[in-house]
């Protein structure tokens, strides 16, 4: 996760969306800490479940990111109620729980990742490992090919 984290750290630009699906504990706000750690980031990240959003700024991060948890919006027009727009306005989103938001698959900027959990079949844990499964929109795709 945290090499994965720092490969999209260093492509993310203003305006893009890393949406990150998965049931619970697949791994999306590690991923989310991941990225916000290797912009710059050096304190607690807290996941934003509660919350919904929190917002990181020049200086603590080299680009200005809004990291948003949408698991608790029944509707996707909650997500305009929050005034997402204008948070994302000069920021790079990184969206937990996107589908709960309308998706952002249609944009160019957007990444997708979708996490699953590997069970552990030796029975020394419950988790092997996780597979991330990426969709790039067009813009991903010119700056990151091997995806």
């Amino acid at each position: 996760m945290e090499r994965m984290g720092q490969a999209i750290a260093a492509e993310l630009r203003a305006g893009d969306v890393v949406a990150l699906s998965g049931g619970l504990g697949a791994g999306k706000t590690t991923l989310a800490r991941a990225i916000i750690a290797a912009l710059g980031h050096t304190g607690e990240v807290p996941s934003p479940s509660f919350a919904i959003i929190e917002i990181y700024d020049p200086p603590l991060l080299s680009l200005p990111v809004v990291h948003a948890d949408f698991y608790r919006l029944e509707h996707p027009e909650e997500a305009e109620g929050l005034g997402l727009d204008d948070y994302r306005d000069g920021r790079a989103l990184i969206a937990e729980w996107p589908e709960n938001a309308g998706g952002f698959a249609h944009e160019a900027g957007c990444l997708s990742i979708g996490l699953e959990i590997v069970p552990d079949t030796s029975g020394q844990s419950s988790i092997s490992g996780r597979i991330a499964i990426v969709e790039a929109g067009q813009d991903w795709l010119e700056r990151m090919p091997c995806l």
